[in-house]
């Protein structure tokens, strides 16, 4: 992998990647707030901002926005995570110089026309009912909101009903004003364009805007043993089980991605066998892990019947301390390994995801490492290094968040 980085006078920086052989570009605007950014009024204005800003500039209706992606026969929408916001396109070379036009009236004049407001408040509360009714996305919810408790990571990207009822155009635009600014955005391109053709058409786009980097409150989440159980009388049981991991930067990260791998990141993982495969007892149960400037989550999800709730949670349990205790085998080393190099050479196959890790990494400070460096990090990874890993991450105070016809009680005992 080859990027180029320019930041501009205004703070906005603008990196890029040229793909051989495409016509096509991926263009990310990432905005670097995100749902932990919010203060107790704007809960939820992140992704409020992100349906909103679709909805017209000064010069520009929702409808014209639309019609001038279709017209182009590009694919554009945006994203909200914990710490930050991308709105993206992905459209013909020829047509990048619109795009980014486009994009830049969104992002830097946006309308928050009250009626459009008004519409776009019961579509996201449209969406929250939606994420509720769907029992794995609020076992999740319950998960980190528990693992994360009175963390800003705890927060849901979404918000709530009440918030988003309760947020005035004063809100919104306010905090448009304070996270939104040429300091807090990384342009990011793939695909078929120079560099510096990127930074003249991006120095056009944003020249005129202005505002410092923002910044983020870093904490440190407090441990401790925990269940969030949302009771529902449905024919399935959703349960989370994790706990706290490690921050985004932390160099163990490799050693843990291939215990993910072996814990539960395919169909040849100890819990997909063992639970599935050989028992039965799920369609789905993986692992998982997410990473923050100040923290991290690692975890286990599995859908069983609720009177093999019990059963899968044993095993899960009894699984963890086998890695513990053992580490993994020389095999399931190479078998992890051989699933990242894979993993990463198909993803840079794909310009869009190009586009993704090269505006990800440097909004959140990460080094730009090429698809050999990541791999040379992979294949140092040792057993001992795996097995050093899971004494610090398993045995730490575990949280379970879950959906289903049983009480917290029910479920207490599997956190120790």
């Amino acid at each position: 992998m080859h990027y180029d980085l320019t930041t501009l006078p205004s703070g906005l920086r603008v990196i890029t990647e040229h793909v051989p052989g495409i016509r096509s570009v991926s263009v990310g605007c990432w905005i670097d707030t995100g749902t932990r950014d919010e203060n107790p009024n704007e809960a939820g204005a992140s992704h409020f901002l992100e349906h909103l800003l679709f909805k017209g500039s000064e010069s520009l209706s929702a409808r014209e926005i639309s019609e001038t992606f279709d017209a182009m026969g590009a694919e554009s929408n945006a994203f909200t995570s914990k710490d930050h916001t991308c709105f993206w396109a992905r459209l013909l070379d020829t047509d990048l110089p619109r795009g980014m036009e486009v994009l830049g009236e969104m992002l830097q004049r946006p309308a928050f026309r009250e009626r459009e407001i008004e519409a776009e408040r019961e579509v996201v509360i449209e969406e929250i009912n939606e994420s509720e009714d769907d029992p794995s996305d609020l076992a999740f919810e319950e998960f980190t909101r528990t693992v994360f408790e009175e963390h800003p990571l705890a927060l849901p990207v979404l918000g709530t009903r009440e918030s988003i009822r309760g947020m005035t155009r004063d809100d919104i635009f306010g905090y448009w004003k304070r996270r939104y600014g040429a300091g807090s955005v990384v342009v990011a391109m793939a695909g078929a364009m120079a560099h510096q053709e990127a930074v003249d058409l991006v120095a056009d786009t944003f020249g005129s805007w202005s505002g410092e980097p923002v910044d983020h409150e870093h904490v440190e989440p407090s441990a401790g043993s925990r269940v969030a159980v949302r009771h529902r009388d449905t024919e399935q049981a959703h349960l989370v089980i994790g706990g706290l991991g490690f921050e985004r930067g932390d160099r163990r990260r490799w050693a843990f991605e291939v215990l993910n791998l072996v814990l539960g990141g395919g169909m040849a993982s100890r819990l997909f066998t063992k639970i599935r495969e050989e028992r039965g007892l799920v369609y789905s149960v993986y692992s998982f892990r997410s990473s923050y400037a100040d923290a991290g989550a690692w975890g286990v999800y599995a859908g069983t019947t609720p009177r093999k709730v019990g059963q899968v949670l044993d095993l899960v349990v009894e699984e963890l301390a086998a890695l513990v205790a053992e580490g993994i085998t020389p095999a399931e080393l190479a078998r992890a390994k051989g699933s990242v190099r894979g993993g990463l050479a198909l993803a840079m196959e794909d310009a869009n995801s190009r586009m993704v890790r090269l505006g990800r990494d440097e909004m959140v400070g990460a080094p730009h490492l090429s698809i050999d460096e990541r791999i040379d990090r992979i294949d140092a990874v040792t057993l001992d290094d795996v097995r050093a890993v899971a004494a610090e991450f398993l045995t730490r105070p575990r949280v379970i968040g879950a959906v289903g016809p049983f009480e917290a009680a029910d479920l207490e005992r599997y956190t120790s």
